[in-house]
């Protein structure tokens, strides 16, 4: 049994985060941040969503760069493959599920 306060957990860096899970090599965890990630692409799929903040989330589909802006309570679903970067709009703490080890 484990509580997790989404609304007021605060790591010591950007991007860092707490374990939540690990069920079967897919983990969950809560991110906390307030500048840019890089762009990367997962080894498998993901789903993040943003508890509390707004995200830019940039991708890209065909060589085309898009982007988004999730809004607290938004899911982006990224296919494994998937080029992709977030930039919060402020400070953002964002729920994300993926591969155990993903970047």
């Amino acid at each position: 049994m484990k509580v997790v306060r989404g609304s007021t957990f605060k790591a010591d860096r950007p991007w860092g985060a707490t374990l939540i899970a690990n069920m079967g090599g897919i983990t969950t965890r809560l991110h906390w941040t307030d500048q840019p990630y890089k762009w990367h692409v997962n080894d498998g799929e993901e789903v993040f969503a943003v508890l509390d903040g707004r995200v830019e989330m940039r991708y890209r589909e065909a060589g085309v760069e898009r982007s988004v802006i999730l809004e607290t309570g938004d899911v982006f679903y990224a296919d494994a493959g998937t080029e992709h970067v977030a930039h919060p709009i402020g400070e953002a703490r964002i729920l994300v599920v993926e591969r155990e080890g993903s970047v």
